[in-house]
């Protein structure tokens, strides 16, 4: 029988679906945009005993009248045995503005608004696109992409479909505060706190990842004790994210730049969970390769 994985590509207009899209197309997936929701359990058995391993699918609020059946139709997928990863993309109200006004484009729900006799400016097409898809995005994986370049995008949309499906997928996030708190955080830890780096002139343009900085920050006793306390928070508290039937847990650490003590406390936690089935590990101010 044919090992069908799918992925579903879904979230806020505007929020990078086709940057993730193309991505997987160029992986080797045979990739269909706005499909209905009706036409997904009987597009899936269609390809289920043909040639085709990989399909991505991209469905958004363009079909407003169905999104709302989404996660049953997720959930009974599942139940059959279907492999699927759904990715949730959003970003905060700026960025999708900011897009927007540069694409030149007209919100998906401006059409439907219109017909009813109702003019909606962007900022409330937004509004209303989040609510229709907020019980998704509350049971599914979700990027804010915010600031992020379309390499970074692509990087980790490549990372978390390649991992394979654990009864939880933990993704250790860095931040920077000075950029605003992401919004796809599941648990966040602030350690700005922690010595900074930032104040030695030789530190200053390297990363967390770097062993000078990493070996300055291990210095400090404050430093492991931070670690030491977030490591057991999550130990203590996971095994009931897992009883909640969740399939994702983002735990998001932010310092003033999201370049060194940010960095290095998921680095940190990334190596002390290894014996997890599976984490990723995401630095959202740094680049990555896209």
């Amino acid at each position: 029988m044919n090992s069908l994985r799918v992925v579903l590509i879904t979230g806020i207009s505007g929020s990078g679906k086709s940057v993730a899209l193309r991505l997987l197309e160029d992986s080797g997936y045979t990739c269909v945009d706005n499909l209905p929701v009706r036409f997904l359990s009987e597009f899936i058995a269609s390809v289920r005993d043909s040639t085709v391993k990989l399909v991505a699918v991209a469905i958004d609020a363009r079909s407003p009248d169905e999104i709302d059946e989404l996660p049953g139709v997720i959930t009974a997928l599942r139940a059959m045995g279907t492999s699927l990863r759904v990715v949730f993309l959003e970003a905060d109200d700026e960025t999708l503005i900011a897009r927007y006004s540069e694409s030149r484009r007209r919100h998906p729900l401006s059409d439907r608004i219109a017909a009813e006799g109702i003019t909606a400016s962007l900022e409330q097409c937004i509004a209303m696109e989040r609510e229709l898809l907020e019980d998704l995005r509350n049971q599914e994986h979700v990027i804010d992409t915010s600031g992020l370049s379309p390499g970074q995008l692509r990087a980790w949309v490549r990372d978390l479909v390649q991992a394979d499906r654990t009864p939880l997928l933990i993704t250790f996030e860095s931040f920077a505060f000075k950029q605003g708190v992401p919004r796809d955080a599941d648990l966040m830890f602030d350690v700005r706190c922690l010595p900074n780096p930032h104040y030695d002139k030789d530190l200053r343009p390297l990363t967390g990842r770097d062993k000078p900085v990493a070996d300055w920050l291990a210095s400090f006793d404050e430093c492991g004790q931070m670690i030491d306390d977030i490591e057991t928070f999550i130990r203590k508290w996971l095994p009931h994210y897992t009883e909640d039937t969740r399939s994702y847990l983002t735990v998001a650490i932010g310092c003033t730049g999201g370049q060194h003590r940010s960095v290095y406390v998921v680095e940190s936690l990334a190596r002390r969970f290894e014996g997890h089935e599976h984490t990723l590990v995401r630095h959202r101010n740094q680049v990555e390769v896209g």
